[in-house]
């Protein structure tokens, strides 16, 4: 034994030593007040509609988990989250509405299989021009030769598309779905967020975080508005109702039951996800993931590939949004284009991250359920007050009540985010739950 370790002091402890654990006092005091104000709402409001709340609100968890970790994790600000959820609620929809047979049942679906072929043959023929280049061929030349043919395949393709969908309108309505369970909507919503995700990726990752947020932000209105006029494919503003859930519905088991049910789904889906997200953090490609976040300058002078692990986590995080937003949509049983907004299903998402902490899976959670409960309950207590001030000011004052008082009081929950976001960010910058970061060294 050497002389250093003889008189070494034994209450020393290296810097780099796993510290002890501390006891979590700050997260048992907040999910106790969740939970009791999770049971003040059933007591105040009942079962059946407590339970539609929670449910959504599990939803609106997960769609929270995958912007924490883009944002949490990465530092890539996402604006665009409404577009993915919307992506979600229609594979949602495509694959269990029950199959069309006055689509189904004719020649129009070879009529738009042969379009998309067409559509293909034309995308590949331009990525194949935009090649030119390796064999000579300049490049402002190839550019242009690019642009024109194009422009040009584009104008054949979206003509032949508007024949056949014109027909699809006047003889079925739309294409209808596939007939398949939810799930299977759910699974397919998630690649196909993440498979737009990828492709945005490639595209913006390179753009700085600000207009990073400008490009998701019109990429989601994008991709709304093609879902909004696509009435062969979705009934557009018709809407497209009800949509079959995975578990047995309201009127098999009733509406508190079957909501019940359902609540467990979702809550078994944050709990695998949150596993995994855990895992994922404390392994060696969470720690380089963070690494890049913190210093993207040291992390690509140790040989780490910047663009490929900052799309991984991108792409990641469309999947959650895309899953979020299928379950979302299956359990209100509607697909409406027009009721993606980026108030619900953005800026909300957003407030969950920054109240519960951006970069912890557990502040996320929590943040989720408690902004929801807010958002959904800031209604009828602003409601109720104004008809206490009402009533009020009629006895002693004389006062006329308004007529308008209900869309007020549902204006009231702009008002009460707007203030909790100004709190939170004043008094509590990194959220109640912030993300545990550990020193070394």
């Amino acid at each position: 034994m050497s002389h250093s370790t003889k008189n070494r002091n034994p209450a020393y402890t290296p810097k780099d030593a796993t510290p002890e654990r501390r006891f979590p006092l700050r997260e048992l005091v907040l999910f106790g007040a969740l939970l009791a104000a999770v049971l003040a709402v059933y007591a105040i409001m009942g079962a059946a509609y407590s339970t539609r709340m929670l449910v959504e609100a599990a939803c609106y968890a997960i769609l929270a988990l995958g912007l924490t970790i883009q944002w949490g994790y990465a530092g890539q600000f996402n604006a665009g989250v409404m577009g993915f959820v919307a992506l979600g609620g229609f594979c949602a929809m495509l694959f269990s509405v029950p199959v069309n047979d006055a689509f189904w049942g004719t020649e129009l679906p070879g009529e738009l299989g042969q379009v998309l072929l067409y559509g293909i043959a034309a995308t590949l023929i331009v990525v194949g021009v935009t090649k030119l280049d390796r064999f000579g061929v300049p490049k402002r030349l190839r550019t242009v030769l690019a642009i024109v043919i194009g422009v040009v395949l584009y104008l054949i393709v979206i003509s032949l598309l508007r024949e056949v969908t014109s027909q699809i309108q006047s003889q079925a309505g739309f294409i209808g779905g596939f007939g398949l369970p939810a799930w299977v909507g759910w699974i397919v919503g998630g690649a196909l967020a993440g498979g737009v995700g990828y492709f945005i990726g490639h595209v913006c990752l390179g753009l700085r975080s600000d207009y990073l947020a400008i490009a998701t932000l019109g990429i989601a209105e994008i991709i709304k508005a093609f879902l909004k006029n696509s009435d062969w494919l979705t009934r557009g503003t018709a809407t497209v109702s009800p949509l079959p859930w995975p578990t047995p519905g309201p009127a098999e088991l009733g509406f508190t039951l079957s909501r019940a049910v359902y609540l467990s789904v979702t809550a078994v889906v944050i709990a695998v996800i949150f596993f995994l997200l855990h895992r994922a953090y404390h392994a060696p490609w969470g720690r380089m993931i963070r690494a890049i976040r913190d210093n993207e300058v040291s992390s690509a002078a140790m040989g780490k590939d910047i663009n490929k692990r900052r799309l991984e986590i991108f792409v990641l995080g469309c999947v959650l949004m895309g899953l979020g937003g299928g379950m979302l949509g299956t359990f209100n049983s509607l697909f409406d284009p027009q009721g993606y907004l980026p108030l619900n299903h953005t800026f909300l998402v957003l407030v969950m991250v920054i109240l519960g902490g951006p970069g912890n899976n557990l502040g996320t959670i929590f943040g989720a359920v408690a902004v929801y409960i807010i958002w959904i309950m800031s209604e009828p207590l602003a409601l109720f007050l104004m008809q206490l001030a009402v009533t009020l000011g009629e006895n002693a004052f004389g006062w006329e009540a308004p007529s308008n008082m209900d869309s007020r009081a549902l204006q009231a929950r702009v008002l009460v985010i707007g203030m909790l976001i100004t709190l939170v960010l004043r008094f509590a910058p990194k959220g109640l739950l912030p993300e545990k970061i550990k020193t070394h060294g």
